[in-house]
C-alpha cells in the first residue's frame, strides 16, 4: 500500500505482483536475518531464559538505532510487522485444543479470567492517575494480561499506538515477566501452593509462555505440565479481547467527527479461533506440531525485529520512567490478585 507513495516518482510502468514482491525482499531477509540470529543468540549460555522474539526486538532496535533502517527495507519490514505477525498469531492457535481448556476446569477458567479482566480494567485506571497515554496503557494492559509480548503487538492492531509505544509494553511485560520467572520458583514452598495450585497461579499471572514453562516446571513436572496448559487457555482469550477493543475503538472512531482511519476488523482471530477448533479434532504427528510450534515462534520472532527496526530509543526516553511504573504495579496486581483467588478456590 505504502510501497506505491514510496515508488511515486518513478515511471508506473509495469508494476506486475511480481515487482511488488521484489519490493519487499531486502526487508523481509533483513526481519528474517533479524530473526535468525535471534535464534542462534540463545545457544549462549545464559541467554537460552530469554525467548528469540526478545532478542529480535532487541537486535533489531540495537541495528536500527547503530546502523539504521535502510530506506529499501522499509517495505518488507512493514510486511512483517503486520502481515507475517498476523499469520504468526493464526498458527498459535494450533498450539491449544478445547481438551486442554476443558483440563483446567471451569473454575481455572473462571480464575484465568476474572484475573484477566481485572489486570486489564486496573492498568488502564492506573495508567490514567499515572498520566500515561492510553494507547501505551492499553498495551501494557494486554502483555501483562494476556500474553506478553504476542498479546501486545496483536492488540496493537486495533489501538494503532506509535511502534515506540509497542516497543516500551514489550520492554515492560518482557522485565517484569523475566523477574517472574526466577521469583515465582521460590515461593510455593514458602505459600504452601500444592504443584496443582502453583501451576495454575503461574499459568493465571506470568507473562510470556516461554516464562511459565520455565517458572512452572521447576517445581516438577505436575506444576509444569498444567502451568502451561493454563498458560495456553489464558492466551486463548486473546481472541475476544482484541475483538472487544476492535469494537470499542470503531465505536469511539465513529462518534469522533473526525477523519481518523477506520479500525480493521481483526479477521486473524477468526483464523487463530479455527485453527484451535481444527487442533481439537485433527491429531497433528508429534513431529510435525514441533515444527509447526518452531516455525510460529520464528514468525512472531520476524515480527518484532521488524518492530525494532522502525523503534527509535530517543523516542522511547522521552516516554520518562511512567509508563514503566504502570508496568510495575500491574505485575504486582496480577500476581497478588490471581494468588487470592487461587486461596480462595483451591
Amino acid at each position: 500500500m505504502s510501497t506505491t507513495a514510496h515508488h511515486a516518482s518513478h515511471p508506473p510502468a509495469r508494476r506486475a505482483p511480481a515487482a511488488g514482491w521484489l519490493a519487499l525482499l531486502p526487508g523481509l531477509l533483513l526481519t528474517g536475518a533479524i530473526a535468525a540470529a535471534a535464534f542462534a543468540l540463545r545457544q549462549i549460555p545464559g541467554l537460552g531464559i530469554l525467548s528469540p522474539m526478545i532478542l529480535a526486538i532487541v537486535i533489531g532496535i540495537a541495528f536500527h538505532n547503530l546502523i539504521g533502517t535502510p530506506a529499501r527495507a522499509k517495505a518488507g519490514v512493514t510486511f512483517s510487522l503486520r502481515r507475517v505477525l498476523r499469520f504468526a498469531i493464526i498458527l498459535l492457535g494450533l498450539q491449544l485444543t478445547a481438551a486442554q481448556v476443558a483440563e483446567v476446569g471451569a473454575t481455572g477458567i473462571a480464575l484465568i479470567a476474572i484475573t484477566l479482566v481485572a489486570t486489564f480494567t486496573f492498568t488502564k485506571w492506573v495508567g490514567r492517575l499515572l498520566g500515561v497515554d492510553n494507547k501505551l496503557a492499553e498495551l501494557i494492559a494486554a502483555g501483562t494480561s494476556i500474553c506478553g509480548a504476542s498479546a501486545v503487538i496483536a492488540t496493537n492492531t486495533v489501538t494503532d499506538a506509535p511502534d515506540e509505544d509497542v516497543a516500551y509494553a514489550v520492554a515492560c511485560v518482557t522485565v517484569f515477566g523475566s523477574i517472574a520467572m526466577f521469583v515465582y520458583p521460590l515461593l510455593p514452598g514458602l505459600l504452601g501452593l500444592s504443584p496443582h495450585a502453583y501451576g495454575l497461579w503461574a499459568g493465571a499471572s506470568i507473562h510470556e509462555i516461554a516464562q511459565v514453562v520455565a517458572a512452572a516446571y521447576q517445581d516438577g513436572t505436575q506444576a509444569g505440565d498444567f502451568g502451561t496448559i493454563a498458560k495456553l487457555s489464558r492466551v486463548m482469550m486473546l481472541a475476544p479481547v482484541v475483538v472487544g477493543l476492535g469494537f470499542m475503538a470503531r465505536r469511539a472512531r465513529s462518534t469522533e467527527h473526525s477523519r481518523a482511519k477506520p479500525v480493521p476488523l481483526p479477521w486473524f482471530v477468526v483464523g487463530f479461533v479455527a485453527l484451535v477448533i481444527v487442533n481439537s479434532f485433527v491429531t497433528i504427528p508429534a513431529p510435525a506440531k514441533m515444527a509447526i510450534v518452531t516455525a510460529t515462534t520464528f514468525l512472531l520472532s520476524v515480527a518484532l525485529a521488524a518492530m525494532g527496526l522502525e523503534t527509535d530509543i530517543a523516542k522511547l526516553r522521552m516516554k520518562g520512567l511512567r509508563p514503566f511504573f504502570l508496568g510495575l504495579a500491574a505485575f504486582l496486581f496480577i500476581a497478588t490478585f490471581s494468588l487470592m483467588l487461587i486461596r480462595m478456590t483451591t
